[in-house]
This record gives structure tokens, C-alpha cells and sequence, in this order.
């Protein structure tokens, strides 16, 4: 059976680059729709069901920023982030609302499209995907990890789901329990990249994911900061399904 395309929305007020992205992108294999801005993305989101949103930062009206709040709030749609800007709080503050992953303008379409792919390796898991030998759900600390359904379980049972960043970061964190990991190391094997220089986006990730399992962002006793080496899950790991 054929696996449908998947299908990605560019939103940039520039004609130009949403037409030069959306044919790229189609090329590749990809269902490409364009909205100008939030009003028309909006309106896509009502009739359509996609898989990856592209979302420039500078937009008319609202801006990438509330875009990503939006987004989010209602759900886990993955993001990439657009960004003309060399400010580097404009990157973090994208991930701290919830992109899954940013590119700085100007970029190679090229590099656009490894980043999609990569997004969606993570954000678009199959069960048939999961090793036989990976169990479904493990605990560690007061907390359940669904695999599967890429949901957290609370020690009062409640479940919430996990952005594709947050569950590919805990995973990598649930396979090096009790194993410091560098900002380097962690970035390959959530990104599946080498990190570029002086970035720092793990830490903005590892500081949502601390605040996702119910803990301080700068200072956690599960996710502990091992200075000037990196990060380490300081717990357990136990297999329950």
C-alpha cells in the first residue's frame, strides 16, 4: 500500500518564497499549501488536516510567536520556524512556545527539506516503527511514558500528550538513564545533525521537558545540569509494559 504524502503548510507573506517552497516541497514528494498569514492559515486549518506546519517568524497581523501559541494550545502540530532575524532570543523564545525546529533565513531549500523529513521521522511514529524488543510503557521517577501513543502518565493516572520534541528528547534521555549526555550529544540524537556552534536550543528543550514533568526549569531533581559536561536523567528506567 502507498503511504499518503504527507502534507505540509508554508505561511509567509512573501509570494515568492511561498511559491519557491510549496513547488520544491511538491517536487519531494510532499502535499505544499501556502497561506499568506494567520487569518488564511487559519482558514486552511479548518478544511485540513496537516502534518508539519513551515511558519515564518515576521508576519502581517499575528506573527510566527502567536501563531506557535495558537498552535499549540490546541495541539501538537509540528512547527518549523522561519527566521530573517540574527537575534537569538527570537529563536529561543520560538522553541520555549513549542517549534519543533527553526531555520534562519536565508537557508538552501535543500537544508529545508532535510529538516522536514527529520521532523517527521520524529513527530509521525508508526507502532510498526517501535522495535519488538522496546517496551511500550516505562517508568521512571513518579512518572509512565506510553511509547506508543508518546503520552505521559501521572502517578494520579492522567495522561498528556508530548510534542514531538519533548518525546524524542525524553526518549533519548530514557535510553542513557543515569548517563551524563553533552548539549552535542543530545542535539545528534534528537536532531540526527551535528549541533552548529554556540547553539543552545537543548537547553531551552531540556528546560520545557523539566517544566513538562512537574519540575523547576533551571533546577530538577530528575533532569539534572552536570556542570560543564551536560545533562543526566537521574533515575531509573523500569520496564511495565
Amino acid at each position: 500500500m502507498t503511504t499518503p504524502a504527507a502534507t505540509l503548510i508554508v505561511v509567509d507573506d512573501d509570494p515568492e518564497i511561498r511559491d519557491l517552497l510549496a513547488d520544491y516541497l511538491g517536487r519531494h514528494g510532499y502535499r505544499a499549501l501556502v497561506a499568506e498569514d494567520a487569518v488564511a492559515l487559519r482558514g486552511l486549518l479548518a478544511t485540513e488536516r496537516p502534518d508539519l506546519l513551515i511558519v515564518d517568524l515576521m508576519l502581517p497581523g499575528d506573527d510566527g510567536f502567536a501563531i506557535c501559541r495558537e498552535v499549540r494550545r490546541d495541539g501538537e502540530l509540528p512547527i518549523i520556524m522561519l527566521t530573517a532575524s540574527p537575534d537569538e532570543t527570537d529563536r529561543i523564545l520560538g522553541l520555549e512556545l513549542g517549534a519543533d525546529d527553526y531555520l534562519g533565513k536565508p537557508f538552501n531549500p535543500r537544508e529545508l527539506l532535510a529538516r522536514v523529513k527529520a521532523v517527521l521521522r520524529r513527530c509521525r511514529p508508526r507502532e510498526s516503527s517501535i522495535p519488538p524488543a522496546r517496551a511500550r510503557v516505562v517508568a521512571f521517577g513518579d512518572w509512565r511514558l506510553d511509547r506508543v501513543t508518546r503520552e505521559l502518565i501521572g502517578a494520579d493516572g492522567e495522561r498528556s500528550a508530548l510534542s514531538g520534541a519533548d518525546f524524542t528528547l525524553l526518549q533519548a534521555f530514557l535510553d542513557h538513564a543515569e548517563q551524563v549526555l553533552s548539549r552535542d550529544a543530545l542535539f545528534d540524537l534528537t536532531r540526527g545533525r551535528p549541533a552548529p556552534p554556540l547553539d543552545r536550543s537543548i537547553d531551552v528543550h531540556v528546560c520545557r521537558l523539566r517544566q513538562r514533568l512537574g519540575e523547576d526549569a533551571q533546577h530538577s531533581a530528575l533532569i539534572r545540569t552536570v556542570r560543564g559536561a551536560g545533562y543526566v536523567l537521574a533515575a531509573r528506567v523500569d520496564v511495565i509494559a
